[in-house]
C-alpha cells in the first residue's frame, strides 16, 4: 500500500500493538478517507509477545495466560486463549473488529520472532519429548494462521521498514 507502518510489539502489553495498527488504520480512513487496500499495517511480535502468535490450544495447554499474567477480559480469571486472536463477546461494535483474525484477513501482516519462537518449540520438545524438529513442526501447527515466522522481531522490523514502514514502538 501507499501508507506503510511496522508496529513493533515485543510485549503482551494487552495487545496494544494490534490496537495501536488497528485505529492507524481507522483514523487514516477517516480523517483521509483512505482506502484499506492503500494501507498495509505490519505487525511484529516478538520477545515475550510471541505468544500472541500462537493458538488457543497453546494458551491453555501451557497456562500461558498465568505464565504472562494476562487475565480474561472480566479480569478474574488468567486467560486460557489468546487475548488478541478474536474478539471477545460484548466488545463494543467500533472494537469489533480489533482482533488478530480480522487483521490477517484484511491484509495486515504479522510477522513473528522466530528467535522467541524457539521457546514456543522449548515447551513442546519438553512436555511431549520430542526432538527439535518434530517439536518445530508441532509448534508450528500452534501458530494463528496467517502469522509468518521470520528469522527474528528485529530481522522482521528492519525489513518492514527497508520496505518502506514508518517505524512505531507499539506497547
Amino acid at each position: 500500500g501507499k501508507f506503510r507502518a511496522v508496529f513493533d510489539s515485543p510485549e503482551i502489553s494487552e495487545g496494544a500493538a494490534l490496537c495501536r495498527a488497528m485505529i492507524w488504520c481507522d483514523q487514516y480512513k477517516a480523517v483521509y478517507g483512505t482506502a484499506r487496500s492503500e494501507m498495509s499495517p505490519v505487525l511484529v511480535v516478538r520477545h515475550t509477545a510471541i505468544h500472541l502468535a500462537m493458538n488457543d490450544t497453546y494458551w491453555k495447554r501451557f497456562s500461558i495466560g498465568k505464565e504472562t499474567k494476562v487475565k480474561t477480559p472480566e479480569g478474574k480469571k488468567w486467560a486460557e486463549s489468546n487475548p488478541i486472536r478474536v474478539s471477545p463477546p460484548g466488545m463494543p461494535p467500533q472494537f469489533a473488529n480489533y482482533n488478530l483474525e480480522h487483521f490477517i484477513a484484511d491484509g495486515g501482516i504479522v510477522l513473528a520472532c522466530g528467535l522467541a519462537f524457539s521457546e514456543v518449540v522449548a515447551k513442546f520438545k519438553k512436555d511431549d519429548k520430542l526432538d527439535d524438529a518434530a517439536a518445530a513442526k508441532v509448534a508450528r501447527e500452534h501458530l494463528v494462521p496467517g502469522v509468518i515466522l521470520q528469522p527474528s522481531g528485529v530481522f522482521a522490523v528492519l525489513r518492514a521498514e527497508e520496505a518502506g514502514c514508518r517505524y512505531i514502538m507499539a506497547s
